[in-house]
């Protein structure tokens, strides 16, 4: 496949309801998912294994509940919250600031109108595996954001190795055990090699008579990998390298392409609104909206639009789409309390097409309503709901339908949301998506936005 650069990534305008997105990624899944490989512990064990990585993480985000306000433009915790919180939580500075840079990357902490407050996976974080098991699947996406690359290193090699990692993880997790540092340091090169013919760049230059390169730059995303707790720890540089069970699992749902878990279906009608919206993502709409009926006829009508409009509030962006997939069901009865919501920037641009659709008006009459700053955020948010609850073409096919016409136009734009999910989503995006240089031109807004334009 022929690589292009960014300049000339040109993205395709596609007529799509970003709610019925929502629904694609939710309803999506496989019938008889395979069986992970044989020696792989049970989505319990691995959930335990992905909150003992993240417990830093997780203890400094509870801390951090309205505590943290006005970080630095990247995120970064003040001098006065870094030492608060490492004296609260035990820990050094140089720890503290690490484990509020993971959980901002694996959604435990979310920064909204200057202030920390706890992602939906926190809230989530000890009563749902798969909420666990998401969170470290994050931060093992962004592995590369959260443990630097050497300043004196090319960004160019840099954001190459990052590209050959899949390739590296692949064949650890095809070796079923230990593999030795050369054969990979030899994997890497190749790989680099094939990735700078495909671009038709020159080779990379011959590292005789200096330090390596490519093998300082995979000794660096050993570490990194390490760090985020996908291989083993390694007694010296030399000793041979195998994934850890979360690395090995996280690399087989990669190359399956599957979601980690699914709900059975069952009667809803005495649940919450938030648990019932849980447990009709997975069902395709027209069972969905029996149950939304049944759930509504349970209810007074207020009582109920209100706390659907309630769970539209949180942070899990499919809950919010199918919010107001629910409320389509009420019809015209919901339209005051949709209207009332129309000034909070979260809800806006749900309840304008909600509205409008109530109205009557056409699909390009309904995105007219929303302005250009208004539809980024909303392709952000059904982006983190694909990134979260669906497969990982979802995520790619998504991409085709941003109102912007070029990549770099789409990059700036999201960069300027402030959408708290911009970086988890584009690094989920440049995970998945299959062209390397627009893999990387992705890669490289979401290290731009996640260190404040650094």
């Amino acid at each position: 496949m022929t690589s292009r650069s960014q300049r000339d990534t040109r993205l395709r305008l596609v007529d799509d309801k970003p709610i019925a997105a929502v629904r694609r990624a939710a309803s999506a899944r496989r019938t008889g998912p395979p069986r992970p490989p044989e020696g792989t512990p049970g989505s319990a064990e691995l959930a335990a294994r992905a909150r003992a990585v993240l417990a830093d993480a997780v203890r400094l985000a509870r801390w951090a509940d309205g505590r943290v306000r006005h970080p630095a433009p990247n995120g970064a915790l003040p001098a006065d919250s870094l030492q608060q919180a490492a004296s609260a939580t035990k820990l050094t500075e140089d720890q503290a600031r690490a484990a509020w840079d993971r959980a901002r990357l694996a959604g435990l902490v979310e920064l909204y109108d200057g202030t920390a407050r706890p992602g939906w996976r926190l809230r989530a974080w000890d009563r749902d595996d798969t909420a666990a098991l998401r969170g470290w699947v994050a931060l093992f996406d962004a592995w590369s954001l959260c443990h630097l690359a050497p300043a004196d290193a090319d960004p160019s090699l840099v954001a190459e190795v990052i590209e050959a990692a899949p390739q590296l993880l692949s064949l650890l997790h095809l070796s079923s055990g230990p593999v030795a540092v050369p054969v990979l340091l030899d994997l890497l090169r190749q790989r680099v090699a094939e990735l700078r013919t495909e671009r038709h760049e020159p080779p990379a230059d011959d590292p005789a008579g200096t330090a390596d390169p490519l093998a300082a730059l995979l000794g660096w995303t050993l570490d990194a990998l390490v760090a985020v707790g996908a291989l083993r720890p390694r007694a010296d540089e030399r000793a041979d390298v195998a994934l850890t069970a979360l690395g090995n699992w996280a690399v087989w749902v990669k190359l399956e392409q599957i979601c980690v878990a699914a709900q059975g279906p069952a009667g809803h009608i005495e649940q919450s609104a938030e648990d019932l919206l849980r447990a009709c993502a997975q069902y395709s709409p027209g069972p969905a909206r029996v149950e939304y009926k049944a759930w509504l006829a349970a209810r007074p009508v207020r009582a109920a639009v209100g706390e659907l409009l309630e769970v539209a509030r949180g942070d899990d962006p499919l809950l919010r789409g199918l919010a107001f997939e629910a409320l389509r069901t009420v019809g015209a009865p919901a339209e005051p309390a949709v209207r009332s919501v129309t000034g909070e920037p979260v809800l806006r641009p749900y309840a304008l097409l909600w509205l409008a659709e109530q109205e009557g008006s056409e699909p390009d009459e309904q995105a007219a309503l929303l302005t250009r700053e208004e539809a980024t955020w909303l392709w952000v948010d059904t982006a983190a709901a694909v990134a979260d609850h669906g497969e990982s073409h979802l995520l790619v096919g998504h991409l085709e339908t941003a109102v912007q016409d070029s990549l770099p136009s789409l990059l700036d734009e999201v960069r300027a949301t402030g959408h708290p999910r911009t970086v988890q989503v584009l690094v989920a995006l440049a995970s998945a998506h299959p062209d390397p240089a627009l893999a990387k031109a992705v890669r490289r807004a979401a290290f731009e936005v996640h260190r404040g334009g650094e």
